[in-house]
């Protein structure tokens, strides 16, 4: 096996950390470092316990914190498939990973259990077990005489102590080298681990170390930090010990690394393209208009094109149109329904979690989704959008609660939602069911804005991150004081909410079903109803308690001090107090520009949205262990965005005209298999809510859809489509629309399957909209003058159509022909096929059919490829079957077709019973594509 050199090139370890971190202090976390590293001196590093430990009579005493419970968790102890269980293993159990140490001493030191006996320090189970596979069921551990047995003996033989109440804290956890790369397969590097704690003391801990790959085809890590190469691209290799945890990039380029042939201009690009020639990747070329015009309104608004819009833009020559076509894109109102819809799911709108959270049933997510439409249609700042929702009271500043239930009333009836959306706060978000307990708003919160999966913390330390159970329990208590819920309201409103019950149940008694009907039914006519409000119970000393303190103290007596409980921000050291609103200061933790995760997770998801994958995948799992693929991408992105003043439709903007976005879904030798370094596009089903509006749109009429794409509001993007409480649209669900149950981007699915590919080919609505008398099949039969898809189509018509078919083709024939006579010849036969030509006029006229010229025919016989109906009275006939497939393949397909797919096309239709029949096969049949369900 080949050996490399040490690569001492930090810049991506420094980048991705940088990136990560974003300035704040995080314990256990590696520091940037800029140019070489500079190695731990040997003097001052304690040397590893391998060595320390090679014989029995070592004086030294481990410590239980630094050297115990690392080891238990190198051999396998406190895992999850032993005592690191959630019900332990033989009635002994360990925290997961080892990061409780009180309770894990208090374990292995209960009494009458002999784990650890200090008076028999070899009859202590903790050394005997693992020393014998057949006593223990987890098999042997390790050798008798062994540095690990050196060690546990030891620590007993010491007297097995710990300290609770003084936890040294990790610093960082250096690990060199700070980046590997490879050259081939079969090359190998150890990896070496020093813990840097805060009283100075540098130790090296590699052995002490768990380690994982996050892609073992690139490369594998054994038990011993020893790394080997395998398939080219790249991955992470992380590093575990004490809380900290340390991803280390490791790179096999495809080929010699290549400098780009030409400097970019856009930052996104020159990002992208410095890890490209990094891995020796060539990117796919640029896209073409029709794929560019597809994607970026999918991908921005949701919506596809309208057909004369793709037409315009191809024939556009100016070299400035695709930024211009961002701009109106930017501008339209499906791209403020689209991402209300988006954010939606991140936020947790769901009418299902907010029944009975207002007293009128099927109006909380309308006005969810209209308050976030209308701020983003005015592109209002996205750490305002957030402070809406953290923030938020019910009445506005000065509103009285009878006035706020008058408005609120209003706002509630449908059609109405834009009074709710002017108000300043959207409260909502705390009162849904699955919100109420301050661990499901830990996780929540951290997920909605943070892009951070925490709930992993709520019973043991995250196993990919730095929380603790303890921050978890922190970070939990300071949602503690806030509630919300249909029946709570502030002292100053119970006396005007009681009225207002009492009017409306006219003094009767009602039970709490009976009174939601009658509340409900009130509100159904338009009378004011009552609403619950959002109070925060602030937990500091009363002026009753004030009063008290003072006057003991006046008398001298002992003053006891004031218990103010508090909560902690994650990753902050200072604890908040809930003596006052904690909503607060959450927002000013979450707009200040050095907070690691609340630009990035904002960033990072709308970035999944256009390329498939987020610079960190998934997309809500920004997690030290899943580090970006990208990090100075990332750090441009998150960093601007900021300085940008969270400008939403910049990023938009700044993603969209950036070359990466532009590229080809086409691979070269180089890129085929890049799903994570954006050097081609990479196709992918749409959402549920953008396939179920396509085929809205690629089935309906002119007319309807440009209602439709003037007013979303009927659309799925825009929320329109009418769901019962219980009851989801059979389309949407099929195709994977988020359920917002969990705090998971996995509620919604991109995934293909069986059951949508049944649904597009079979469904009854499927049929019912290509028949539909209000869509496209029956406006393009009127613009032929012929029968729609759902008029009776009289059998005469059909004989006389075929009959009439038969003619065009012996004329074609007779004057193909003549044309192949000398012109002598054609001379004296001219009068002749004249005669036939007059002949077949009347009889074409009589089937109601018009014939070409006779001069037409003879100079391009095969011109007359299809049947033109005889001109109604009216002036119907304004289209030709080769425009109508021209117009189906712009608006499902976004492009013209091919000379192929359009000689096939007419020829269907010409064959077809009935041009309404062919017409509606030739679109039935193009949104059965992949070209139609994809982006490419």
């Amino acid at each position: 096996m080949n050996r490399i050199p040490v690569k001492t090139s930090p810049w991506i370890a420094s980048a991705a950390l940088a990136c990560l971190l974003g300035g704040w202090p995080m314990i256990g976390i590696a520091e940037p470092a800029i140019g070489k590293p500079q190695p731990t001196s040997p003097a001052k590093t304690i040397a590893p316990l391998s060595e320390r430990f090679a014989s029995a009579d070592t004086p030294e005493a481990p410590d239980f914190q630094k050297h115990i419970t690392p080891l238990l968790g190198r051999l396998g102890c406190n895992g999850r498939a032993c005592h690191g269980s959630f019900q332990g293993r033989g009635g002994f159990a360990l925290s997961l990973f080892g990061y409780d140490f009180k309770a894990d001493h208090d374990a292995l030191l209960a009494e009458h259990r002999g784990r650890v006996d200090t008076a028999e320090v070899d009859e202590s189970l903790i050394l005997t077990k693992p020393l014998d596979a057949e006593m223990h069921e987890g098999g042997k551990r390790f050798e008798k005489g062994s540095w690990e047995h050196h060690v546990l003996r030891r620590w007993i033989e010491s007297g097995a102590k710990f300290n609770s109440k003084r936890v040294q804290l990790l610093q960082r956890l250096e690990v060199t080298p700070t980046e590997i790369q490879f050259h081939q397969a079969g090359e190998s590097v150890d990896v070496k681990a020093f813990a840097h704690w805060q009283d100075g003391s540098i130790e090296e801990v590699t052995e002490l170390c768990r380690f994982s790959s996050n892609n073992d085809a690139i490369a594998t890590i054994n038990e011993h930090g020893h790394i080997d190469s395998g398939d080219p691209g790249d991955t992470h290799i992380v590093v575990y010990y004490d809380n900290a945890v340390v991803p280390v990039p490791v790179i096999r380029p495809l080929g010699e690394p290549r400098p780009s042939a030409a400097p970019m201009a856009q930052p996104i690009d020159r990002l992208v393209q410095a890890k490209l020639d990094k891995l020796g990747v060539v990117p796919s070329g640029p896209c073409t208009d029709a794929e560019f015009i597809r994607r970026v309104s999918l991908d921005m608004t949701g919506m596809l094109p309208a057909g004369d819009t793709v037409r315009e833009f191809l024939a556009d020559t100016a070299t400035d149109k695709r930024e211009k076509l961002i701009e109106d894109l930017l501008d339209s109102p499906a791209y403020a329904a689209w991402w209300a819809t988006r954010m939606s799911d991140w936020t947790g709108n769901s009418e299902t979690q907010l029944n009975n959270v207002l007293p009128i049933r099927n109006a909380g997510s309308r006005l969810w989704h209209e308050w976030l439409r209308h701020r983003l249609e005015a592109n209002v700042p996205y750490d305002e959008i957030v402070a809406g929702m953290v923030e938020a009271n019910n009445r506005q500043e000065g509103e009285s609660y009878r006035d706020y239930c008058e408005q609120m009333t209003k706002a509630c009836t449908p059609g109405n939602e834009a009074i709710f959306a002017k108000r300043d706060g959207m409260p909502l978000f705390w009162g849904r069911r699955n919100f109420q307990k301050p661990e499901e708003r830990a996780i929540g919160f951290a997920y909605a804005f943070l892009g951070v999966r925490i709930e992993c913390a709520q019973c043991h330390k995250h196993p990919f991150d730095q929380w603790s159970k303890d921050d978890f329990e922190k970070f939990s208590r300071l949602f503690t004081p806030i509630r919300m819920n249909q029946n709570l309201v502030r002292a100053d409103a119970k006396e005007v909410r009681d009225a207002l019950l009492k009017e409306i149940t006219q003094g009767k008694k009602l039970a709490n079903g009976d009174l939601r009907k009658a509340v409900y039914s009130a509100a159904r006519k338009g009378e004011v109803v009552p609403f619950g409000e959002l109070i925060v119970n602030t937990r500091g000393i009363s002026d009753k308690a004030k009063k008290a303190r003072a006057a003991a103290k006046k008398k001298g007596r002992q003053i006891p001090a004031i218990q103010i409980p508090s909560g902690t921000i994650l990753g902050q050291a200072e604890p908040t107090t809930l003596d006052k609103d904690p909503r607060t200061a959450l927002m000013q933790w979450l707009r200040d520009q050095n907070n690691p995760y609340f630009a990035k997770a904002i960033v990072n998801r709308i970035w999944s949205n256009y390329f498939g994958s987020g610079i960190v995948d998934p997309a809500d799992d920004m997690n030290l262990a899943n580090p970006p693929s990208n990090a100075p991408l990332l750090e441009y992105l998150a960093t601007e965005f900021i300085a940008h003043d969270f400008d939403l439709k910049w990023l938009h903007r700044e993603i969209t005209r950036s070359e990466t976005y532009a590229r080809s879904s086409e691979t070269n030798t180089t890129n085929a298999l890049d799903r994570v370094n954006f050097s081609r596009h990479v196709p992918r089903r749409l959402p549920a809510e953008v396939v179920y509006d396509a085929v809205v749109l690629a089935t309906g009429s002119d007319e309807k859809v440009s209602r439709l794409r003037g007013e979303v509001s009927e659309m799925a993007i825009g929320e329109g489509i009418v769901q019962n409480r219980n009851q989801k649209n059979f389309a949407l669900e099929v195709f994977g629309q988020s359920s917002r149950e969990s705090n998971c981007d996995c509620d919604r699915s991109d995934s293909p399957s069986l059951l949508q590919s049944i649904y597009l080919r079979n469904d009854a609505d499927m049929h019912k909209r290509l028949a539909d008398k209000d869509g496209w099949v029956a406006q393009a039969c009127e613009s032929l003058g012929v029968p729609g898809p759902n008029k009776r189509v009289d059998p005469k018509q059909v004989a006389a159509a075929r009959a009439a078919d038969s003619f065009r083709k012996q004329m074609i024939q007779r004057v193909t022909q003549f044309n192949a006579q000398s012109v002598n010849r054609q001379t004296k036969t001219r009068s002749q096929l004249e005669r036939e030509y007059r002949r077949m006029a009347n009889r074409f006229k009589q089937y109601d059919f018009q014939i070409p010229a006779l001069d037409v025919l003879i100079e391009n016989p095969k011109s007359w490829q299809e049947l033109d109906p005889k001109p109604q009275a009216s002036g119907t006939s304004t289209m030709t079957v080769a425009g109508l497939v021209e117009d189906a393949y712009l608006r499902t397909l976004s492009r013209f077709p091919d000379d192929q797919e359009r000689e096939i096309s007419e020829a269907f239709i010409h064959d077809s019973p009935t041009p309404a029949a062919g017409m509606e096969s030739i679109l039935w049949a193009l949104v059965n594509t992949k070209e139609f369900i994809i982006t490419h």
